[in-house]
């Protein structure tokens, strides 16, 4: 396999035989035979429970390295890194929001927000917790120093949302964001990501069982049983 003549710079993400295999099952986890997302598209992934959206979003943010296949990133073949490298390569390029938030009780919104810089870095980069704060008030919280296990739900995943985009990713995952959510939280959380990934010219990636989020975004990705389908 030619991986650097797949590579196309207009080409965010390239899939190319991409198949993840799970001990005991005997069709795969994920089959991906070719798939190419442009830089800065908003996608949202579907299928029912099962059908192998979170594998497929492990694989394509380095979690986990395919059994075979070819997984570019404008270049960057994830699959052929160690772990190490996937880890490095994340942190620097990716931005992820779950659907359980992973922030810490008994930080701050600001500090949750900053805690994987002071993690990756020895030292927070200049000008860190500012880019923090404005993110924090772009997404509307205006306490700042306010602990995270006082928030409400919908609040923890605005503060979730500006922590993904505080290191500035040019590659935004989000894993059902408004599942946890009423309807009116989660149509505004749906609003800050589309308007700041959008802001950031990042590429968005959205698994999701809300319709309402699914139609916002431009294009659809839907899972059947492992098999990425358009």
């Amino acid at each position: 396999m030619n991986v650097a003549a797949m590579s196309d710079p207009a080409h965010a993400l390239t899939l190319r035989d991409v198949e993840v295999r799970f001990p005991g099952l005997e069709r795969p986890a994920l089959s991906a035979p070719a798939l190419d997302l442009g830089s800065g598209e908003q996608v949202a992934l579907t299928g029912p429970s099962g059908s192998g959206k979170t594998t497929f979003l492990n694989i394509v943010t380095g979690l986990e390295r395919p059994g075979s296949g070819a997984v570019l990133w404008s270049g960057v073949d994830l699959a052929r890194l160690s772990e190490g490298k996937r880890d490095h390569w994340r942190a620097r390029h990716v931005g992820l929001v779950m659907q359980d938030f992973h922030l810490f009780p008994g930080l701050s919104a600001l500090d949750n927000v900053l805690l994987p810089q002071r993690l990756f870095h020895f030292r927070l980069p200049p000008g860190a917790a500012g880019e923090a704060a404005r993110l924090l008030n772009r997404v509307g919280i205006a306490r700042h120093d306010q602990r995270i296990e006082t928030l409400s739900r919908g609040q923890m995943q605005r503060v979730a949302v500006a922590r993904a985009l505080a290191a500035h990713p040019r590659i935004i995952v989000a894993d059902e964001p408004t599942a946890s959510l009423d309807d009116a939280s989660g149509a505004a959380v749906s609003d800050l990501l589309l308007e700041l990934a959008h802001e950031a010219a990042a590429t968005l990636i959205v698994a999701t069982h809300d319709p309402r989020l699914v139609a916002r975004l431009g294009r659809t990705l839907r899972l059947e049983s492992g098999l990425v389908k358009e």
